[in-house]
């Protein structure tokens, strides 16, 4: 079942559907009026409110509503999904206002068009409709609370057993490090996150961060010596940016056509910015047991640890002293092809989708 349209508090009605070749412009019975006045609220990442009016003489009449439901194609549109899904749907008439709600042709963080018609079913099969109403324009939420648990739990199911590490790490261009230390005060400077990841994550183009990595290599225990992002490497001991004066939260779970999923993660010190933009967004982890990224306390001294099969990207969302850890060259090569900069979610992995727009 692709979708369908529902009335607040009755069950379920049947599922929509293309309008049908038979609806046809009025004949003979009374006419129909136009809807018009609509309105649109209670917008989610893939569902709608819907209601117009019409005339009082219509509504023990009107036995069917069409719904024609456009994407706004822009430059940032995911390509990839609803190529060939119809956009106008049918629905036996409820009350209105009714809820639409289909994750094959609504994708978060999109914008659409709608326009309604109203139709009496005929004796004959075929439908006499009213003209089409004004269009309205609206565009879809980000991923909720409850879709990015989704994410979160299908990730654990793949997170793998836990890893020690000691070290956080960036790497970059040379003349990256360069004008940190000359124009910013020798400090990391936040940034806003990309459009990478999951298109529904409430932390794309909204989120300030410096990204890191703490992945290591399972024979040495130490970060890997190539990277996609540039030879030079900055790390940090961990406990300077992960301790308990730290949030962690979980932000997305995705991957790019290949073998290797990613998880994103958010560190933020308790009551900053970052922290508060989080709170009311995105799942709060518990920072000594989780399936990700630990902080504990093992005799005395604060241990780390990360999931040895999810590259793990931790977004920082405070500025970054040089002065805490050391910069150096590493030796091994610039794999682009691994770079997760504006990367687009493969929408067809049963993996690391959830059954809500991508």
């Amino acid at each position: 079942m692709l979708s369908q349209l529902s009335h607040p508090g009755l069950p379920l009605q049947s599922p929509v559907e293309p309008v049908p070749k038979g609806a046809k412009p009025q004949g003979s019975m009374e006419l129909l009026s136009t809807p018009h006045s609509i309105e649109v609220n209670n917008i989610t990442c893939d569902s709608f409110r819907i209601s117009w009016a019409m005339e009082n003489s219509d509504l023990e009449r009107v036995t069917h509503y069409f719904i024609d439901l456009n994407k706004k194609e822009n430059k940032n549109s995911n390509k990839f999904k609803h190529r060939d899904v119809p956009t106008k749907l049918v629905a036996k008439a409820v009350p209105l206002p009714m809820t639409v709600r289909g994750h094959w042709f609504l994708s978060p963080r999109t914008e659409y068009s709608v326009a309604v018609q109203t139709a009496v079913k005929q004796s004959d099969g075929e439908y006499l409709v009213s003209g089409w109403s004004e269009t309205v324009e609206f565009c879809t939420g980000d991923y909720a609370k409850e879709h990015l648990a989704q994410l979160q739990e299908k990730a654990e199911q793949i997170a793998g057993r836990m890893l020690r590490f000691s070290v956080f790490y960036r790497n970059h261009h040379k003349e990256y490090f360069q004008h940190a230390r000359t124009h910013c005060g020798n400090m990391l400077q936040p940034y806003l996150k990309d459009n990478s990841g999951s298109h529904g994550s409430p932390t794309s183009g909204m989120l300030h961060g410096v990204f890191f990595s703490c992945n290591t290599e399972f024979n040495t225990g130490q970060p890997p010596q190539d990277s996609p992002y540039g030879r030079w490497r900055f790390q940090i001991p961990a406990q300077r940016l992960f301790n308990p004066s730290t949030n962690l939260y979980f932000a997305d779970f995705y991957c790019m056509y290949t073998a290797y999923h990613y998880a994103i993660l958010v560190l933020a010190p308790k009551g900053s910015l970052g922290d508060r933009f989080c709170r009311d967004r995105l799942p709060l982890l518990d920072i000594a047991c989780n399936k990700f990224l630990t902080c504990s306390v093992e005799d005395g001294e604060l241990i780390f640890r990360h999931a040895q099969d999810l590259i793990l990207e931790i977004i920082y969302t405070e500025p970054v002293d040089l002065s805490l850890g050391t910069l150096g060259e590493i030796s091994g090569h610039q794999l682009m092809s691994l770079s997760t900069a504006d990367a687009k979610k493969d929408p067809s992995c049963k993996t690391c989708n959830i059954s809500v727009g991508r």
